[in-house]
């Protein structure tokens, strides 16, 4: 719950949310021209998720594709920052499906993605779903962003 430490609520009908969260399909979700430089857009989404993080309290651990070459996995702040172990497209819906199948409280995770396919797979072991624009909005309400 909101202002518990991460982790907190062992109960298992109150247990914290912990977001995890399709980072390539988050940033395409607003097109700004990303793709002319998407390691600075997975830098900008890393900083951006750390500030949500940090304002909410929330557990969350972003996911991409690909990495960048001057971020590394692990903590960045506030979140946690995981790259698929394998290339190609969809590389990290398949990282995804693998952190929430390895998950004993799966019932506990929100999958934020657009993603038909990796809603369904992640539903199917336990996972919620977000939609990446529901999520999108709760970023900009907190940050007091315009979207733009």
């Amino acid at each position: 719950m909101e202002g518990e430490p991460a982790g907190a609520g062992a109960r298992r009908d109150r247990r914290t949310v912990r977001w995890l969260v399709d980072g390539m399909n988050l940033i395409g979700s607003r097109p700004d021209r990303w793709w002319n430089d998407p390691d600075r857009a997975v830098r900008r989404l890393i900083g951006e998720l750390d500030r949500y993080a940090a304002a909410t309290g929330e557990d969350l651990t972003v996911v991409f594709d690909r990495q960048p070459p001057d971020v590394a996995p692990g903590a960045h702040g506030t979140i946690q920052v995981a790259f698929a172990s394998r290339r190609g497209r969809n590389a990290a819906d398949h990282e995804i499906v693998r952190m929430v199948a390895g998950d004993d409280a799966a019932d506990a995770v929100r999958v934020v993605t657009s993603d038909r396919r990796l809603a369904e797979r992640v539903r199917e072991l336990g996972a919620g779903v977000t939609s990446v624009s529901s999520f999108r909005r709760r970023i900009d309400q907190v940050l007091g962003t315009d979207g733009s």
